[in-house]
């Protein structure tokens, strides 16, 4: 089967079980593509080959018998490099993170991957410690954008998110301290999950622990469901984590969908506008929802300003906190990760405190403002995602529409929506009330199965896909 890596993780479990594909041959395949798509992508920071074939075969042998262990028995899932592999270093993307401290045991979410038979078989990139919204690290170097190599894919989720749109995995773990799983979604044209605060258990929690949520990113709302089913149950080593919900969010997606009323916002409130190309995808995807029976009215969330301030006292605050606990390792940082330290070393003392008293107050009318709305769709991002530059390097940009759900906790997903007059994709959010995971998850699979999924990038920067023979701005137009 030569299209291996163009199926769903849905479409590759089909195929295991009438036997007409096996886990090794779609390890196999992805692990060629990647050996071919490396040079270009930078997508991977480590590799195991030899764990993931023999992960592979124990699936396939589970397949064979009719014992397998579930929907991702035997499907690959790459997973970010700031989350605990036992069997591959695990090093924040960061050069101050040595041999002997990249080795740490399986985090919660990867644990219970393996646990469910799926394959891990590498690391994607990041910037250093998760910082930044862009690819570029001192220890990985530039990872690029598959729809267009001289952009950047995004961060921090950056391999994860060029990984899914190349297919060179169905499945990706990502992280989101700020937007680090949507913004590389959104500049990628794939489907990427922010849980509720706490949905998914994580341990270690790394430098931005009160910020850091855990989340599946993928092609497919139903294929970003199951992650979710296994990644979302129970681990005691994560006291934040939420009381377990049993619930099926695969099957729930198959539910009709309620009367929701959606609240759209073209900034927020904010000054900084979108481009207009994203303004007009935001129009056409409040009609393309409200075609679905949704109550759609123009509506700006209250507090998000007084959230971004919140933002960037703890944001700057856990930086310094990560440099005093690197010691002399810290001076091998990223730039503009020092500057982040420099300016939380400036904090007045009374400031984090404040910083914390003050969310809850904005929570409080945000929660206000959700009883008069389930959901929220607002831009990922001002732009498209942005050409990769020394200036970018030096001078990242700042995420705007998504630090807010992460001061409060709040389920947010980006959807694909279209494609720029660039030829490069554009996402929104859908972002729920607190807790509400599943209606962001139902309301992203309507408007996926309204509005479709973006191609897998056959051959990175040509814009081209082989089951089409179309430029992407022909698929989805803004």
């Amino acid at each position: 089967m030569s299209r291996i890596h163009q199926l769903s993780a849905t479409e590759l479990v089909g195929l295991y079980a009438t036997k007409s594909l096996s886990p090794v041959e779609t390890t196999q395949a992805l692990l060629a593509r990647h050996e071919q798509l490396a040079p270009d992508l930078n997508a991977f920071c480590a590799m195991n080959p030899e764990s993931a074939l023999e992960q592979a075969r124990a699936s396939e042998a589970r397949w064979r018998a009719g014992k397998a262990l579930g929907s991702l028995d035997g499907i690959p899932v790459s997973i970010k490099d700031n989350l605990g592999t036992g069997d591959m270093p695990t090093r924040f993307g960061s050069l101050a993170i040595g041999d002997e401290r990249a080795q740490i045991p399986d985090s919660p979410a990867v644990q219970r991957l393996r646990e469910a038979g799926a394959v891990i078989f590498g690391k994607t990139t990041l910037p250093d410690f998760a910082h930044k919204i862009t690819s570029d690290s001192p220890l990985t170097g530039v990872t690029r954008n598959p729809w267009n190599l001289l952009h950047t894919p995004g961060g921090s989720s950056s391999g994860a998110a060029a990984a899914v749109a190349a297919g060179l995995a169905p499945l990706a773990l990502g992280t989101d301290g700020g937007g680090s799983i949507r913004i590389p979604a959104a500049f990628t044209g794939i489907y990427g999950l922010k849980p509720s605060f706490g949905r998914v258990p994580h341990h270690p929690r790394g430098a931005f622990a009160l910020l850091s949520h855990v989340g599946p990113m993928a092609r497919t709302t139903e294929d970003a469901a199951a992650l979710m089913n296994i990644i979302a149950r129970p681990d005691p080593r994560d006291w934040y984590a939420l009381p377990y919900d049993p619930i099926d969010y695969r099957s729930t997606l198959r539910a009709p969908l309620p009367r929701l009323r959606i609240a759209v916002s073209p900034s927020l409130g904010l000054d900084r506008l979108p481009d207009p190309e994203i303004l007009a995808t935001l129009k056409r995807s409040a009609t393309l929802l409200e075609s679905l029976g949704a109550v759609v009215e123009l509506a700006d969330p209250p507090a998000i300003l007084q959230c971004l301030q919140i933002h960037g006292v703890l944001w700057s605050a856990f930086a310094a906190r990560l440099a005093d606990s690197l010691g002399d390792a810290a001076r091998s940082l990223d730039p503009s990760l020092k500057a982040l330290i420099d300016a939380g070393r400036e904090l007045p003392p009374h400031s984090i405190l404040e910083a914390l008293t003050r969310r809850g107050d904005c929570g409080r009318e945000v929660n206000e403002f959700f009883t008069q709305h389930d959901l929220i769709l607002c831009p990922t991002h001002p732009t498209v995602a942005p050409a990769i530059s020394a200036d970018l390097h030096r001078d990242p940009p700042y995420p705007l529409y998504t630090p807010w759900c992460n001061q409060l906790g709040l389920p947010a997903a980006t959807v694909h929506a279209g494609i720029g007059s660039e030829g490069l994709p554009i996402g929104l959010q859908l972002i729920g009330r607190q807790y509400d995971d599943l209606t962001v998850l139902r309301a992203s699979h309507a408007f996926q199965q309204a509005f479709g999924t973006s191609p897998v990038i056959d051959t990175p920067g040509s814009g081209l896909t082989s089951t089409t023979g179309r430029h992407p701005s022909e698929l989805h137009p803004a």
